[in-house]
């Protein structure tokens, strides 16, 4: 498996852990006529393209009704409005709808959220991440030591960020809830059902949240992603299966994903918007907003994307959240002058692009206040996919890599991270995916020592009590003599582990 994203969005590295996935939601075009910028009609909208999604933004204190109108003119349907936030979401048969409603007045961006029509092609990923029999776990659950989950040997990430240690003092508290903002998650694993948060939960995949019991879960066919994710950060100290870095705290699933496997624009607005009004205190995010692995604020379609995920992930953190995102499994240093992109748009036919990822953002992870989460790997290095860049890399946690290349010590076997999957099982997978809900898991036990802090302080606390990582000279991760990747910066802060490996014991502590 290479270090290279798949056409998935998922944050998780091309190591024998990407998922299968299949197909996604269909809706109906409409017509209508459009208005210019006065709010007068213009000529009759057309409605000869094929149905799209689009984000409009709008300019604060707008008059919704008079914008809604200049939407069905313009031959739009709305499908939900985040007033708060002057985002509407929008279904549109007519090629020239973001076109036509940039012209109206009160309307600051809009754009196509996908350049398939609805519903979306599926992916061509048909890996599943590594299981175990149950006579090797049999074999685990031996070496288990006293206060262990039977599968807790196998979690060597658990010790690299001192959470074994910090469980002797604290479990996290039953009054923090983590959002896992991805493909869903099975609240009725049993490692996950005692921590499960219903009320917080949601499916975001339309862009209106749909609270039907059970419509945050993920089905058979789709990914296992989200459900590996929450076991990360909450799966219960109970005498069963693994142990999340804050067992005693609650997860929520804020499913965002098609059944194809692509996170749209419109159910990531959905995500935040739904945890900024729920009771959630930390959203982890392992993803990227599709199709556009970088959305470049030059084009007028992914600049309209780039404003409504800033705006809703703005208004999560204004309302107490803190927002944790995966930097990306490309190996890429997003600091340089300029990417290659050969995955944009995946929803359709990529081809490569050149960009400056200055201007051309991977979101939600570049957009202002999240905190962007670099993989390591079970000796400590940056994971040989993790992306990484001085000023864009705020902190590292384990997040796997190839054994090959990073070998945890006995009892562990394996180099990628462990944890719980659909149906009751348990799976290895690897990617900054994993290394994210570490950092999500550490924020949430910071947020159980300090009840009362805003996610200011409970980002610069994640910051502060990391432990220092200096920089690898050289960084030669397959041993072939020639570096990997160059690491910038001092031994406090540097573009491979920003300001450090994340330390959960200090989170219950101090």
């Amino acid at each position: 498996m290479t270090p290279r994203r798949t056409s998935l969005p998922l944050r998780t590295a091309a190591i024998p852990a990407a998922m299968a996935l299949t197909t996604a939601l269909a809706f109906l075009p409409t017509t209508a006529t459009a208005l210019g910028r006065d709010g007068h009609a213009a000529a009759a909208a057309t409605a000869d393209g094929p149905s799209l999604s689009y984000v409009v933004n709008t300019r604060p204190a707008q008059d919704p009704s008079r914008i809604r109108k200049a939407i069905a003119q313009a031959g739009g349907t709305v499908v939900v409005s985040y007033d708060r936030i002057g985002v509407i979401v929008v279904h549109s048969a007519n090629p020239d709808f973001a076109k036509t409603v940039r012209k109206v007045r009160g309307v600051t961006s809009a754009g196509n959220t996908r350049t398939a029509p609805l519903p979306a092609q599926s992916t061509d990923d048909i890996d599943t991440p590594k299981l175990l029999s149950e006579k090797q776990r049999q074999a685990v659950a031996v070496k288990a030591k006293a206060g262990q989950d039977p599968l807790e040997p196998l979690q060597w990430d658990l010790p690299a960020i001192k959470a074994d240690k910090a469980h002797e003092k604290s479990l996290g508290s039953r009054k923090v809830t983590v959002g896992v903002i991805d493909t869903g998650v099975d609240d009725t694993h049993p490692d996950l059902a005692p921590n499960f948060d219903r009320k917080a939960s949601v499916n975001c995949v339309t862009g209106k949240p749909d609270t039907a019991d059970g419509a945050w879960r993920p089905s058979a066919e789709e990914s296992p992603h989200g459900t590996h994710v929450a076991g990360e950060i909450a799966a219960a100290k109970n005498g069963i299966g693994v142990t999340g870095v804050a067992p005693g705290v609650k997860v929520s699933g804020i499913k965002v994903s098609t059944t194809a496997g692509f996170f749209y624009t419109e159910a990531v607005v959905c995500g935040f918007v739904w945890a900024a009004e729920h009771g959630v205190d930390v959203t982890n995010n392992s993803y990227y907003t599709d199709p556009w692995y970088f959305n470049c604020t030059t084009d007028p379609d992914q600049k309209a994307l780039v404003e409504a995920v800033r705006r809703a992930s703005s208004y999560a953190e204004r309302r107490g959240v803190v927002n944790v995102a995966a930097a990306g499994n490309e190996n890429y240093d997003l600091t340089s002058d300029t990417i290659t992109d050969p995955s944009s748009p995946n929803d359709t036919t990529p081809g490569d692009r050149e960009v400056d990822p200055s201007v051309c953002l991977d979101i939600p992870t570049q957009l202002p206040g999240v905190v962007t989460v670099a993989s390591t790997g079970a000796k400590g290095l940056k994971s040989s996919f993790s992306n990484y860049g001085l000023g864009i890399i705020d902190i590292a946690a384990p997040g796997g890599d190839s054994t090959v290349y990073q070998k945890p010590e006995p009892p562990a076997t394996s180099g990628l991270i462990y944890n719980t999957l659909p149906g009751g099982q348990y799976g290895y997978m690897a990617g900054t995916s994993m290394a994210s809900p570490h950092v999500a898991g550490v924020a949430a036990l910071i947020k159980s020592t300090h009840p009362h802090a805003s996610p200011w302080q409970v980002k610069a606390l994640l910051k502060a009590e990391a432990d220092d990582l200096a920089c690898p000279t050289p960084y030669d991760i397959d041993g072939d003599g020639t570096a990997d990747a160059v690491c910038e910066g001092g031994k406090r802060y540097n573009g491979f582990y920003g300001a450090g490996l994340a330390d959960a014991l200090d989170a219950v502590e101090k």
